[in-house]
């Protein structure tokens, strides 16, 4: 069916431009609880040489909910509290900032475990993503 509209991929600042509108409809919507639409909580931990051995990528999101997109530790470097660490420190800070509930996902080969024992809880998987494992997206009260 032609609507004589012509969809395209867009360039980076068309993308940029797409979200930014969802981003001003949200907070017409919903006006912001923070400063900022985004802030960083991102936290880093390196070792005696200054090599980064672990870190995680979060910040508070527009109502004050702390999103966690990314909790990594060099694979020497595991199991040793490194990731129990910054998860705490950057839960402590999203607290202090008025966060009131934390989100995530993690795949079934990942940490899934690991958040279920700091309290986050299941409510949503994805089967099949990919082939054969599952999304798993984990939330908690701060």
């Amino acid at each position: 069916m032609d609507f004589g509209y012509k969809i395209i991929i867009p360039m980076e600042d068309e993308a940029e431009y797409i979200g930014n509108m969802l981003l001003q409809f949200n907070i017409e919507s919903k006006p912001l609880t923070q400063e900022k639409p985004f802030i960083s909580i991102n936290r880093s931990i390196k070792d005696e040489n200054g090599e980064i051995i672990g870190g995680i990528l979060a910040c508070s999101a527009l109502w004050n909910i702390l999103s966690i997109d990314t909790l990594w530790v060099k694979k020497e470097f595991r199991n040793r509290g490194i990731a129990k660490q910054l998860l705490s420190i950057v839960e402590d800070k999203a607290r202090s900032m008025g966060c009131h509930i934390a989100y995530l996902s993690t795949y079934d080969f990942q940490a899934k475990d690991f958040y279920l024992k700091k309290g986050y809880e299941i409510f949503g998987v994805l089967e099949d993503c990919p082939e054969g494992h599952k999304l798993y997206h984990l939330c908690k009260r701060l």
